[in-house]
């Protein structure tokens, strides 16, 4: 996985809007939307391409790498929303 959302998600959809490989979810159309605590990246799909980093108001999106220990956990959960 190239790119992981953390918690300070608020769920703009800018993101959402800009990845070329379709790969961040829930959309405002999906069922899963409103229940959704934030946005996913599904780590099939990212392509490392780094178009979400910067169109992302609330500095969530960080490369799996750069994570600190406190948010690696975040690389699990956006995985698991596509399990």
């Amino acid at each position: 996985m190239a790119y992981v959302i953390t918690e300070t998600c608020i769920k703009d959809v800018l993101c959402v809007d800009i990845c070329p490989t379709d790969c961040i979810h829930p959309k405002k159309d999906e069922p899963t939307f409103e229940a959704a605590a934030q946005l996913y990246v599904d780590p099939a799909g990212c392509i490392d391409c780094g178009a979400c980093v910067p169109v992302c108001t609330s500095d969530s999106i960080h490369p799996a790498d750069d994570l600190s220990e406190e948010q690696k956990g975040f690389i699990d959960k956006n995985a698991a929303f596509y399990n």
